[in-house]
């Protein structure tokens, strides 16, 4: 199968449960959930659900359940994303080609429609999910996670940091999301322990070069293929993997990191290609 019709697949059976468990635009507060739908299917490849599905299935997991925990991972990113649009964190225009939720909104309705993504997700992912499970996607998402480097990023803006810290704000940030989906993906499963710990590890890298990977296409790419505008790192002086490491060394690493998830991705008796084809995808996508 190639990645792309399989990202196609996971997009619709998503987009799908995502229409089902999101409240109508027409039930009250009207202009919340006309919010909360704007942001969710303005488009993107649903590339975390389509880990979750990934990771699930090598380990058996039930389908259903899968969909409401990969919907579930979907409506946190969005609201993070909605959020890092704000005019008081990178203050961009644009997402996915349209106008960010707060310039199409305001930014109230931006904050409080985010704020409603995340209780979603958990109403979500709580018909699935043990309470072990939960409180993983919970750290993930929190301070101990994908909040704590976004917070780094925002406070490190402007200024010398060395590559330790470029590589905790964006393993944080990006990383630990792309880990949990991975790792709860597999718990609704069969797997043990130990293959636990291979998918985190896996997950970390391919986490890792994700972030590396939209750093370079902020420099490289146009506003036009990558649906928002490009060179905005540069010009809000964030801290990038191409400002502290140069462009190439940056591409070398990222690929280098995918080769090391795909080669420490060893789990005997179970099919792991569509896993191996997703990390690939990471390096090679456009959007």
């Amino acid at each position: 199968m190639q990645i792309t019709e399989y990202l196609k697949t996971v997009q619709q059976r998503c987009d799908d449960h995502l229409n089902r468990v999101m409240p109508v635009k027409e039930e009250r507060p009207n202009i919340i959930h006309e919010a909360m739908r704007y942001s969710v299917f303005a488009g993107g490849k649903r590339f975390r659900p389509a880990l979750v599905l990934a990771s699930g299935k090598v380990f058996g997991a039930d389908e259903a359940a899968l969909l409401d925990l990969a919907c579930g991972i979907e409506l946190i990113h969005t609201y993070s994303l909605i959020h890092d649009d704000l005019p008081c964190m990178d203050d961009d225009d644009l997402r996915r080609g349209k106008p960010t939720l707060h310039k199409a909104y305001g930014e109230g309705i931006a904050v409080l429609a985010g704020d409603a993504l995340y209780a979603l997700a958990f109403e979500v992912i709580g018909r699935c999910l043990t309470a072990e499970s939960m409180a993983e996607i919970a750290r993930a998402t929190g301070t101990a996670g994908m909040i704590g480097g976004q917070a780094a990023d925002i406070l490190l803006e402007g200024k010398d940091i060395t590559p330790q810290d470029l590589e905790y704000i964006h393993s944080h940030k990006t990383g630990s999301l792309i880990t949990v989906c991975l790792t709860t993906g597999a718990r609704l499963g069969d797997a043990a322990a130990e293959e636990i710990t291979t998918l985190r590890d896996f997950g970390e890298r391919v986490g890792l070069a994700f972030q590396i990977v939209d750093d370079v296409l902020d420099e490289t790419g146009s506003t036009e293929t990558l649906g928002k505008k490009s060179g905005a790192d540069k010009d809000r002086e964030k801290n990038t993997y191409p400002k502290v490491h140069g462009l190439q060394s940056s591409i070398d690493q990222a690929v280098t990191l995918i080769e090391a998830a795909k080669n420490a991705l060893v789990l005997p008796g179970h099919d792991t290609i569509i896993l191996e084809l997703l990390a690939d995808f990471v390096v090679h996508r456009v959007m």
